[in-house]
């Protein structure tokens, strides 16, 4: 009886091992480790068309329109920024004046910068778009407007003003023998593209710091890392000149100046000792200032 029962038990271990062979082994998990998540692709936007520009990390607007030959006031109208300080990564601004543009809205300015235009009541201002992220239509609504412009035209209310015709703008390009030396200070450091975008001027502190060139203050102030107390010039459409680590600014944004006026006093502001940091930027684009002032 009891070789029958242990015939029977054999014969059902074989059978249920034999069932077990035909299913698949079930993969082992090592609980200690977590499972990957897949991760959606960052949307690569399509190719951004001249004229306008795509924000990256690390961006502020003061920069956006120093490397384009831009006033920040400017391309904050452009792109109804009412406040320079709120632009996305990933946003697309327009760094080229939109055809027909001539009124200059008042906004509220980068850090270390004193807002200097007046805000009324009843001043116009366009909608906020600035902070889209780019999209296709948000680029269409950049180059097209979001408001089709009126059937008749209709004054402009009064609290609105005109656009000043920018002399500087419309005035033949500066050439090089347009120039004159910044400061009287021997050259500390060369231009470098890569790791030094103008030249260093030894100096005092509040030894004078004199305009290069004839134009318009477009930036006054400290919203550029590593630059100090800053001040920037517009010469015309194609050069702007800048002029960091000052001590002291003796001028305001919109003011005009002329060359060798004096602009601001040298300091150490964001340096290791008193210099003058001295930039010649072409369409926003760093260029060696040596090649343009004169020969001591």
């Amino acid at each position: 009886m009891n070789l029958r029962l242990t015939q029977i038990a054999v014969l059902s271990l074989a059978a249920l091992l034999a069932g077990c062979a035909n299913q698949a082994p079930v993969p082992v998990v090592d609980r200690g480790q977590a499972t990957p998540v897949p991760t959606e692709k960052a949307v690569v936007p399509a190719e951004i068309p001249p004229g306008f520009y795509l924000v990256k990390k690390g961006d502020n607007l003061l920069r956006i329109s120093l490397d384009h030959g831009q006033d920040y006031r400017e391309v904050a109208a452009w792109n109804n920024l009412e406040d320079p300080n709120k632009i996305n990564v990933g946003q697309v601004l327009r760094v080229v004046p939109p055809e027909g543009a001539a009124v200059v809205r008042p906004v509220t300015p980068p850090p270390g910068v004193e807002s200097r235009t007046p805000v009324a009541d009843g001043i116009k201002r366009e909608p906020k778009g600035g902070t889209q992220p780019y999209s296709d239509e948000a680029l269409a609504r950049l180059k097209q407007g979001d408001n089709p412009p009126p059937a008749e035209p209709k004054p402009a209310p009064e609290a609105v003003a005109e656009k000043p015709v920018d002399k500087t703008a419309a005035a033949a390009p500066m050439a090089e023998g347009d120039w004159s030396w910044p400061g009287n200070g021997k050259v500390l450091a060369t231009f470098n593209e890569a790791t030094n975008k103008g030249i260093d001027l030894s100096g005092k502190l509040g030894d004078p710091v004199l305009a290069a060139a004839p134009g318009k203050v477009v930036y006054a102030g400290t919203g550029l890392r590593g630059y100090g107390n800053l001040v920037i010039i517009k010469h015309d459409a194609v050069y702007l000149s800048a002029y960091a680590h000052n001590s002291k600014i003796l001028v305001k944004e919109g003011q005009a100046v002329g060359k060798g006026m004096k602009i601001a006093e040298v300091g150490s502001s964001d340096a290791d000792q008193p210099k003058l940091h001295f930039e010649i930027r072409k369409q926003g684009k760093p260029v060696d200032p040596i090649g343009y002032l004169p020969k001591r």
